[in-house]
């Protein structure tokens, strides 16, 4: 029996992210393979390790249906870190100024 309220999703976006994460791993494969070097080469394989990262999170861990998960995985932390940045900047103005009205003296 299937309950209420369970919603499942079509084989064919799974197995379309299942391609797709294919496609960048080959791609990723060929830039080492063709011989780039520098910083094209790191790049690139970056670039195709983040697509890969992004499509994982947002299919398989379903962030593409839950705005909530969305919000409280991606935004709240960048946002707490750049509070605690803040912070640390206003601390550092402080002491800053503290040790030269001392060392002035």
């Amino acid at each position: 029996m299937a309950s209420e309220g369970h919603q499942q999703h079509p084989l064919r976006v799974y197995l379309w992210i299942w391609f797709l994460l294919f496609v960048l791993s080959v791609f990723s494969y060929l830039v080492d393979y063709v011989g780039m070097e520098g910083y094209l080469k790191w790049t690139l394989i970056t670039l195709f390790m983040l697509m890969k990262a992004g499509l994982i999170i947002a299919v398989f861990m379903h962030m593409v249906w839950e705005r909530l998960a969305i919000i409280s995985v991606v935004l709240v932390p960048p946002g707490v870190l750049l509070f605690l940045m803040g912070l640390m900047m206003l601390e550092s103005n402080h002491t800053l100024v503290m040790r030269l009205t001392f060392f002035a003296n």
